[in-house]
């Protein structure tokens, strides 16, 4: 090793990333040794990250390094390295049996086993001429990979326009890799007259291009373009074909535009061969202070109901400057969901709609300031009838006014104040009049809810006593058929009581240390009786018997009913937690109500509550370990010595790609004396069959492997007992061949009392490349718990993950 002093070093250093400086520091550790105290400990100095991407205007400014067995020229003109020679400049090494450098023009050219690595992408042939700061040039009969999505192939030559830039010629290009046996061949292959690389936008385009599958090839295309990398780009994606029941066969063509870094659309005409053409969009927007995604499909003619059909989603949400109007926040949302006729649910069935049936169009302003919070809101429903099964459409809220009033700790107490006023509009007087009898007239309601507690608690202990007083007053637009009235008032006051006790100790259960607890609860309340029969049902329905509302004042939701109540709920719970990580792994509970007074105030068309003991209700939660959980509750009629309802559910996931979820689902129909009522089963799954014959790849997930593919099982299956058919279900297989994915998915979806649509979905998906067939992976993931993608996007790799 040459010594260097201080001087020398600083004449010749020029600014250095992080990987350079640390090259020099250990070349010139012995020379600084000479003149710094031997017997000072080295200090790590602050230096610049390294960087991913090189600017433009740093590369002529990087130090060039020169390695090799003979070195010979001429300073400021040239350089020959024979040898094992090896030239880096910035992202850019090249490694060579011969290399010769020209200062004045910057150009390298190697011969020989030549090894070229820019920022990570690989390319090898026999000989390379290349301007180093610009990155221009030619590589005589290349092999290269891509570093983004390992992309590789071989060219008869490659010229380098720029750094980002290189054009392949008489190329191929696949993203299998290489197998180490005699005679292999790639899965899937493009074979093109030129390949034009874009590293920057990733984007390759190949002309005059053919595709290879399995030893079958496409016609030739004249130009296609494909990604280098997971980014989005503008272009035509693969077409999409599948076979509807309904529908009959689909293909469809989209474009997808990359309209900027924040904003995207997508145009998706398809054909349908026994409806016609449906021209669909889809545009989604992000910005600093609003986002949100449009969705439009139009259907010029269906030749199956004779008229247009059409839909539009829509979903905004907008924040807006608060501090001007003197508030903490204030933003807003808009939902707008509608379609053209009552039978679309049942004709599209794969809609963006979270329910089918009932269309909600809704925009909110919320605010806040201190303690203060509220909202002006416009809700209105479509409603879809279907004549053998009709429903009852809910309120339109236009508008909704409210005002919320929260403090907390106020000398000891909490107290809140909610505030609202709503204006109802329903369905017509004949809807309601055929659907359940009762007819009650548009109007408008203002609602009061004032608390006030005091908080007791200790460690173990807490006892919260709370006053609550509801004042509610209605205005009607015609009179009540009841009594004739055309406004209305109630005032109702309620007290409750909520106390408890925890108590811990450390338990061993099958070899695992726990700290168990039990923790007792007892609430009472007492709300007496205001007589509300004649009183409109605008938005209010009988809670759930669950414990997320068992120890709640209230046996309704909504405003319109307010519960008489003189009862106690008695509960326990007792749970075992890890004491090492705080995990919660099983809980246990019990409750029960105790009434001591009938329940007189009812919904419409509703019977008092007359039981002095409720159901009892059970539940469970166990997380023994991360892999599998089970969770179940009973609700048991200890007078019929029966459950009216129960819910059980297990999970088992073991690793990535494997679970298994199961439910069994049963609920009475309490109309009848009869065991009768709702019982079904769900099953659903993502299993690798390899594991039947042994091959468990524990070590290996999706396209990891080398050699032979995997095979996986997906479904779910949603079955009724009570009417023995399946209602819904997906069915399907995947296989993973590492370059390749293939997909065969089955859906069924129940579409009326009688009626259901199948779909049979497939895909061929080219790794990196490329997919053809209707894409089932949306079906999947809502249809399967904890589904796991096949192929998930990730960070791009760093160019330092391939450094040599």
């Amino acid at each position: 090793m040459p010594d260097l002093n201080r001087a020398a070093w600083r004449r010749c250093r020029p600014p250095l990333p992080l990987a350079v400086l640390s090259l020099a520091l250990l070349h010139a550790h012995g020379a600084w040794a000479q003149e710094a105290d031997l017997d000072a400990p080295l200090v790590l100095k602050r230096t610049p990250q390294l960087m991913e991407v090189i600017p433009e205007n740093l590369r002529g400014r990087m130090p060039s390094f020169v390695d090799g067995d003979r070195i010979t020229g001429q300073p400021d003109l040239g350089t020959i390295v024979e040898g094992n020679a090896m030239l880096r400049r910035g992202d850019t090494l090249i490694r060579a049996d011969r290399l010769e450098y020209y200062q004045p023009e910057d150009r390298a050219r190697a011969t020989g086993n030549v090894h070229v690595n820019h920022a990570g992408n690989i390319y090898e042939g026999p000989e390379l001429e290349l301007r180093l700061e610009t990155f221009e040039g030619f590589f005589n009969r290349v092999r290269y990979e891509f570093l983004a999505n390992g992309g590789r192939g071989d060219a008869e030559r490659i010229d380098f326009i720029d750094s980002n830039v290189s054009v392949a010629r008489r190329a191929t290009y696949t993203t299998c890799r290489p197998e180490d046996y005699p005679g292999w061949m790639p899965a899937w292959l493009l074979k093109a007259r030129t390949i034009t690389a874009d590293t920057e936008e990733n984007v390759g385009v190949a002309t005059n291009a053919q595709i290879t599958f399995m030893g079958i090839s496409t016609p030739p295309f004249p130009s296609l373009s494909f990604p280098l990398s997971n980014d989005r780009k503008t272009g035509v994606l693969p077409p999409v074909i599948g076979i509807d029941s309904v529908n009959g066969v689909e293909l469809t063509v989209p474009y997808y535009w990359n309209i900027a870094p924040n904003r995207d659309a997508t145009l998706y005409p398809t054909l349908m061969s026994k409806r016609g053409i449906n021209l669909g969009t889809e545009f989604r927007y992000l910005e600093p202070t609003y986002s949100g995604e449009i969705r439009a499909d139009y259907m010029p003619e269906d030749k199956l109901r004779d008229r247009d059909r059409w839909g539009i989603w829509t979903h905004h949400e907008q924040r807006f400057d608060a501090k001007s109007l003197g508030l903490d926040s204030l933003t807003g949302s808009l939902s707008i969901n509608r379609v053209s006729d009552d039978d679309y649910w049942r004709d599209f069935t794969r809609t963006p709609s979270l329910t089918q049936r009932l269309l909600a169009n809704d925009g909110i302003l919320r605010w806040s300031s201190g303690d203060w919070s509220g909202m002006a809101r416009a809700l209105s429903y479509q409603t879809l009838q279907y004549a053998p099964s009709p429903i009852l459409p809910p309120y339109d809220r236009l508008p909704q006014i409210t005002a919320d009033y929260n403090k907390f700790d106020w000398n000891g107490f909490d107290f809140s104040l909610n505030t609202d006023y709503s204006r109802f509009r329903g369905p017509s007087p004949a809807l309601q009049q055929q659907l359940n009898g009762f007819v009650q007239p548009d109007g408008e309601r203002v609602f009061g809810l004032a608390t006030l507690s005091r908080p007791f608690l200790t460690p173990g202990t807490f006892v919260i006593p709370k006053m609550l007083l509801n004042a509610t007053a209605y205005q009607f637009d015609a009179p009540l058929l009841t009594n004739g009235a055309t406004s209305a008032t109630r005032v109702v006051p309620t007290f409750s009581l909520d106390s408890g006790m925890i108590f811990e100790r450390d338990a061993n259960y099958f070899g695992r240390a726990f700290r168990q607890t039990l923790e007792p609860r007892a609430f009472y309340v007492y709300t007496p009786y205001r007589n509300q029969n004649d009183l409109p049902n605008y938005d209010s329905a009988a809670n759930d018997f669950s414990f997320a509302t068992v120890y709640t004042e209230n046996a309704f939701s909504g405003n319109d009913r307010i519960s008489d109540s003189n009862l106690l709920t008695l509960g326990v719970t007792s749970r075992l937690i890890d004491p090492d990580t705080g995990a919660e792994a099983a809980r246990f509970g019990v409750a029960q109500r105790l009434r001591f007074a009938d329940q007189l105030v009812t919904l419409p068309g509703g019977q008092p509550v007359t039981d002095r003991f409720s159901d009892i209700l059970l539940g469970a939660q166990i997380n023994w370990t991360p892999k599998w959980s089970v969770d179940g509750t009973v609700q048991y009629n200890p007078d019929e010595h029966n459950s009216t309802r129960t819910a059980i559910s297990a999970r088992y996931s073991p690793g990535p790609y494997r679970t298994i979820s199961a439910a069994y689902r049963y609920q009475a129909d309490t109309t009848t004396t009869s065991n009768d009522g709702s019982k079904s089963i769900d099953i659903g799954w993502q299993w690798p069959i390899n594991d039947l014959w042994g091959d468990y790849g524990k070590d290996l997930g999706p396209g990891r492997g080398q050699g032979g593919g995997r095979w996986y099982a997906v479904g779910r299956l949603n079955y009724s007992l009570q009417d023995s058919k399946l209602t819904d279900g997906v069915l399907g297989f995947e296989y993973d061949g590492c370059c390749w994915i293939g997909r065969v998915v089955v859906e069924r979806i129940t579409t009326g009392q009688v009626t259901a649509s199948t779909r049979i979905m497939f895909q061929l998906e080219l790794v990196g490349f490329a997919s053809v067939g209707s894409s089932p992976a949306r079906t999947l993931t809502q249809n399967i718990q904890r589904y796991t993608p096949l192929r998930q996007p990730g960070l791009a790799p760093s160019r330092y993950s391939n450094y040599d």
